[in-house]
């Protein structure tokens, strides 16, 4: 890196060195591989955004989870492939675009669809470029040079020559159903594309009069009475005795004046209401079968815009909302309103507007699905991909089990218009991948194309191959696909995940990954979803601002599991920030003192160096398996413990006394000094790589730094081995000599740290200053008495063969005795554990009461009965302890 480096005597300042440090690893290139016949890629097909606005924390954990992955992978020597790019988003993106317009007083209708697309265009480009340099301020390792748009040129064409033989294999085909319509996107939407919550709201009960006698009726209930104008019949169940005799009679409805027939069908719920419901063919799924199976006519009252239409008489021209309340005070003016009720119901809202759902009948053009769905429930069930976690894939299943067919097209200008045209002058349908310029049968000119445009997902299914150049057969995608992780939220497994495995086995003949990685939704620390009207929205870009990015990277993975939602809480963001600071802090240090460049040869080893260099294996070791299981925050965690807990807390302690230590030159504590100041560069450089997948940017600051005295490092530490810990690392350094584990170091070490501990905690237990040394005498513990400095150093304690005369204090290390001579009188240490002893006995007479009482260990929960007997055992274990320790002060 030739740009300057941060200040090492500063405190970090990710700020400073973020910018500066993308562009540095975009102008090595590492970001795009090549292709190695040789070795097998590691590919990520990367979830792409919406240009709909903004990075939010979910893109952020997004980005994260799969930036750790791919880095990991780089470093492991495989062609890591990550593949960025951005989704057109139809829906949302139109229902925006149109927004914007609105506030200039302007709509899609009156510019026209080629004006329009003008505009979204615009939206495309002014958004894209804010998504990018987001992605860029994460820290993402994506190939910039293999970016993609779900619009560009050759991924349209992959969408129009997927349609095309689609429909010549006898899987698309066109027809009039019942969907879900968005009055506010004025388009059909899919099942999945519909929130339901539910609302308080009323139940209607209305009375429609027998025609041939007005003074009888049934009664019905209703939660939408607006679109009582549009009834075609009353439905009661065959088998409802109340209604036995009205079935074949006609009613006259209400306001309307419409003679309807009362019919017999399974499909209605005599405990619903009175048992009698009304049928509107035209506004219900359940009324359009009814319909269907008895041939009524339908009558469309509420049109594509939310708008009452001709056929709802003096009530055209209102919005739906406004037509109830007037319905209903109408029909309470005519007495055929008998009552209301409170009523709590799920209502459906469109995904991207809001808007309550309408249940509308349109043309549309469908997919059968069951031709597709086999196989991709085949390609899980065999292993072939697998679903992570585990309990997603019976969820897969039951939803491709269970699946109908899709309708594919939307009533949108925004999109991929549908490459089907008909001929004005003769009327046939021409469905092709080029665009159609003349009618094949007459010849003529007049050629109109379908004016709908596709599904977003059904581009988006195409993602792992059109991205890599397919329908051609280019190098990437004979190289890259099938993919290897295909990692996103498990809200879309169904409208993306299990689309793109129907679609690749369908055209590639190939699942188009090997794993799905499901990570779950970020959260308000509440728990609640995140939402602009509940006003707990995270902007992922100020909280890079404040605390860094590598801070709030390693707040998105640690502790988090895949599946799981994530709890967003700044304190998480600060015990990151804190972390970054404790790196920059350690690498300062390790870096300050680090050997001459024409040092002697190092001493042999000490225990503190045998066992550092172990424990960073083992950490090695652990993060590894931990990273080839997915539990990326198992991983962060375990290399967090290590560098903090061992590398800082202690291996730094005892570095310290020997390196600060002045020795004269070729004196064997110079040597030993030199031992620990290589071992401290060593360790420091496995864990920059053991750290750089989840903290990108402090790690990459600390190597360059490092390289300074270790020019034969790689360039970046992006492109450094990964440190495995099978085998010792690179440049021949002292690290090398722990070979694969040190057991006895190991176990060593583990003795004297525990011993370390007794005694700080023997220190502030007594309130003895720091200052004030401590003799000892220990028994067989490990380690000592050849390091007994250590206890010097870290616990400032004279190791001695016997403690002397005076009051002692007796505590066990494991199954060791430690003698402490305590300069404390005897009166004073006997109130102390007099008054521990006490609490003690406290503790396990409440264990005891608890455990005690009539019917506790019977009923109470398992996991409740096993806590209060370790509560007795361990109280108890204490109190003999301290016995024992009070006896051996009295003699």
């Amino acid at each position: 890196m030739t740009e300057q480096l941060a200040d090492l005597t500063r405190p970090y300042e990710p700020q400073a060195v973020e910018r500066r440090t993308y562009a540095f690893w975009e102008r090595l290139g590492y970001f795009t591989p090549t292709i190695d016949p040789t070795r097998r890629p590691f590919v990520i097909a990367i979830p792409p955004p919406n240009i709909t606005g903004a990075l939010h924390t979910g893109h952020a954990l997004t980005f994260t989870i799969e930036d750790i992955l791919i880095r990991w992978h780089r470093m492991l020597g495989d062609p890591a492939l990550w593949l960025p790019g951005t989704d057109h988003a139809a829906i949302a993106t139109e229902y925006l675009v149109k927004q914007a317009l609105a506030q200039e007083g302007l709509t899609k209708e009156a510019l026209g669809r080629r004006t329009f697309l003008g505009h979204a265009w615009e939206w495309k480009a002014q958004y894209h470029g804010i998504i990018v340099e987001q992605m860029k301020r994460l820290g993402v390792s994506v190939d910039w040079s293999r970016e993609r748009f779900t619009m560009d040129e050759g991924l349209s064409r992959a969408v129009r020559t997927v349609f095309v033989r689609l429909y010549d294999e006898g899987l698309i085909y066109r027809g009039e159903y019942m969907g879900n319509w968005c009055p506010g996107c004025k388009t059909v939407v899919s099942d999945l594309e519909v929130q339901h919550r539910d609302e308080e709201g009323e139940l209607w009960y209305l009375r429609y009069p027998l025609a041939a006698d007005p003074s009888r009726g049934i009664e019905v209930a209703t939660t939408r009475p607006e679109t009582m104008l549009g009834d075609t019949a009353v439905a009661v169940h065959p088998d409802d005795a109340r209604y036995k005799d009205w079935i074949g009679q006609e009613l006259e409805l209400p306001l309307v004046g419409r003679r309807i027939p009362v019919v017999a069908d399974a499909a209605v719920d005599p405990a619903f209401g009175t048992g009698a419901v009304k049928v509107t063919p035209a506004h219900d799924p359940t009324d359009y079968a009814i319909g269907k199976r008895h041939e009524l006519p339908t009558i469309e009252v509420i049109g594509a815009d939310g708008v009452m239409t001709a056929a709802a008489g003096r009530f055209q021209g209102l919005d739906r909302m406004a037509a109830r309340a007037e319905v209903v005070e109408a029909l309470r003016q005519a007495g055929a309103l008998i009552r209301t009720e409170p009523y709590n119901h799920a209502v459906g809202h469109c995904q991207r507007s809001d808007d309550v759902i309408e249940p509308r009948i349109s043309l549309q053009w469908w997919l059968k699905v069951e031709p597709l769905a086999g196989p991709a429930l085949e390609a899980v069930r065999d292993g072939r991909i697998t679903i992570i976690p585990d309990r997603f894939t019976k969820v897969y299943t039951n939803w491709l089990e269970n699946l109908h067919d899709w309708a594919i097209s939307r009533q949108l200008w925004w999109g991929h218009q549908i490459p089907v045209w008909t001929c004005a002058d003769c009327g046939r349908v021409l469905v092709q991948i080029d665009n159609a310029t003349a009618c094949p049968g007459c010849g003529g000119k007049r050629l109109e194309q379908d004016p709908d445009t596709l599904d977003t997902w059904f581009s988006s299914a195409l993602w792992p191959f059109s991205t890599l150049g397919w329908p051609e057969q280019t190098a990437d995608l004979a190289y890259f696909y099938p993919t290897t992780v295909m990692e996103t939220g498990y809200d879309i497994l169904f409208f993306w995940v299990a689309r793109m495995v129907m679609m690749g086995l369908h055209f590639m003949g190939e699942a188009p990954f090997r794993t799905v990685y499901l990570h779950g939704m970020v959260r308000d620390a509440f728990g609640r979803k995140m939402s602009k009207t509940k006003g707990n929205v995270v902007d992922p870009l100020d909280l890079m601002d404040q605390f860094g990015t590598d801070a709030l990277r390693l707040s998105m993975v640690t502790g988090n599991s895949p599946g799981n939602d994530l709890r967003f809480s700044e304190q998480r963001i600060e015990a990151g920030r804190n972390f970054a600071n404790k790196l920059w802090n350690a690498g300062r240090f390790a870096l300050s003192y680090r050997p001459p460049e024409h040092s002697p040869e190092a001493a042999p080893l000490e225990l503190p160096e045998r066992w550092i260099l172990s424990r960073a294996r083992a950490a090695q070791r652990e993060v590894t398996r931990l990273l080839e299981q997915f539990q990326l925050g198992e991983a962060a965690r375990a290399a967090h413990d290590f560098f903090w807990g061992e590398y800082c807390d202690w291996y730094m302690e005892m570095v310290k006394a020997r390196v600060l230590d002045a020795a004269p030159a070729g004196s064997a504590a110079r040597q030993r000094g030199t031992a620990a100041q290589r071992t401290l560069l060593d360790v420091l450089e496995q864990s920059l790589r053991l750290l750089h997948p989840f903290m990108p940017y402090v790690t990459e600051e600390l190597w360059q730094h490092l390289r300074q005295c270790r020019p034969s490092l790689p360039e970046s530490v992006a492109l450094a081995p990964w440190p495995s810990g099978a085998s010792a690392p690179p440049n021949g350094s002292a690290s090398g000599v722990a070979g694969d584990g040190d057991g006895a170091a190991e176990e060593a070490m583990a003795a004297l740290i525990t011993t370390i501990t007794v005694l700080r905690n023997y220190r502030a237990e007594h309130g003895i200053e720091p200052t004030q040394k401590l003799t000892v005498a220990a028994g067989a513990i490990p380690g000592l008495p050849n390091n007994g400095y250590l206890l010097e150093v870290l616990a400032n304690a004279s190791l001695v063969a016997t403690p002397g005369p005076g009051p002692l204090v007796k505590l066990l290390v494991g199954t060791a005795e430690l003698t402490i001579a305590t300069s404390s009188d005897l009166p004073a240490e006997r109130a102390r554990l007099e008054a521990a002893l006490a609490e003690a006995a406290n503790e396990a007479s409440r264990a005891r009461a608890q455990l005690g009482q009539p019917g506790f260990v019977d009923r109470a929960p398992a996991a409740v009965v096993a806590k209060a007997r370790e509560r007795l055992s361990l109280a108890e274990s204490h109190q003999r302890r301290l016995e024992a320790q009070l006896a051996e002060l009295l003699g």
